[in-house]
């Protein structure tokens, strides 16, 4: 149904916002034979771009290939190693994870934080802070400093596992949605787009959607399409209003976050396409987070007809992410189908 080894390499690819390198090797690699053109910009964006059979407007699609992570701010004298968030974290989440420091070469660390063993009432009562918490290299400082600098980027270390239907990694956020993209370009190879298409894996959107929006600026399209995950709160103890999306329910068409309300024309003709071709999909409204739609939307002079897919996701910002492969495989089916069907819709106002 989907590629998991692809998909795994994609999400162990280290990448933290503004470290991209790793990551975007491993995109340019993918789609060096399924475009008609390949920028990179100063900011590190990858845009792909096929030829539509008309020139007259453009479609931009942003997944953001940049992952949540850390970067280093000191180094002790006993060699632990302080850093600041890239991103945004649940700090309990940190408790008892494996990081890797990219130095001078790769060295895997671990997070400690003080015992619960000789923690005061008050301590253990306490919600842990990202300041509570070290990295722990099992070295001394002389050894720290032959590899490790103040501002190294961290990243998480997991390996993808496929577990029923579903797959589990670190930074399924959103490497999922670069895997889609990827996969929406190998279905365009060989078929005709109406509009020229711009398929961007952008850099920088966890803190701040600012890849998307120089990729937004420079491209100034008619029309857009985010890809990000989203939640999926359909676990116990959730009720029915708090789940935003469950798991294998299908593709997720957003009708807003807090960054973005989605063009209602967007929305409409995304459920008509779902319909049309017969892809599973539910609704999403997300009242908090947002995505490089935001920046789609609103970084091009007089805005874009801009909605997204999104990818219902688990666990979203923890080392487990979870998605469903049924519902990766129908945003792959609903955002080709979309590019292909654009021309056919009245975007009217009405």
């Amino acid at each position: 149904m989907i590629d998991v080894t692809l998909l795994s390499t994609i999400c162990e690819a280290p990448g933290a916002p503004g470290f991209e390198q790793k990551i975007r090797e491993v995109v340019l690699k993918e789609i060096k034979s399924l475009a008609d053109e390949i920028k990179i910009d100063n900011m590190g964006n990858v845009t792909a771009i096929k030829k539509g059979t008309s020139s007259d407007k453009k479609v931009m699609l942003g997944a953001h290939m940049d992952e949540i992570g850390f970067i280093v701010t000191h180094i002790d004298d006993n060699g632990f190693v302080r850093f600041h968030t890239l991103g945004g974290f649940d700090p309990k989440t940190l408790t008892a994870q494996r990081v890797i420091i990219h130095g001078k070469e790769d060295v895997v660390g671990v997070m400690g934080s003080k015992p619960i063993h000789v923690m005061s009432q008050a301590e253990r009562n306490k919600v842990p802070k990202s300041i509570d918490y070290f990295i722990d290299l099992g070295m001394k400082k002389e050894e720290v400093e032959k590899i490790v600098e103040v501002g190294n980027p961290i990243t998480r270390e997991r390996a993808l596992i496929e577990m029923g239907d579903c797959v589990n990694c670190k930074s399924i956020d959103n490497r999922v949605s670069v895997y889609i993209l990827i996969e929406v370009l190998k279905n365009l190879k060989q078929v005709e787009v109406p509009y020229d298409v711009y398929a961007v894996f952008t850099v920088q959107e966890e803190v701040g959607i600012r890849g998307a929006n120089v990729s937004t600026q420079e491209i100034q399209p008619d029309f857009g399409f985010g890809i990000d995950t989203t939640i999926a709160f359909d676990v116990p103890g959730a009720s029915a209003h708090e789940k935003v999306t469950s798991l294998g329910e299908g593709t997720a068409i957003k009708i807003m976050d807090s960054s973005t309300i989605c063009d209602y024309r967007m929305v409409k003709f995304m459920k008509h396409t779902a319909d049309k071709h017969k892809i599973k999909w539910q609704s999403e409204i997300l009242t908090a987070g947002g995505t490089d739609t935001s920046g789609i939307q609103r970084m091009t002079a007089g805005g874009s007809i801009a909605g997204a897919v999104s990818i219902p996701t688990r666990h979203i910002h923890q080392v487990i992410e979870m998605a469903h492969k049924e519902d990766i495989k129908n945003s792959i089916d609903l955002l080709t189908n979309c590019l292909i069907d654009i021309n056919t819709y009245d975007w009217s106002f009405n």
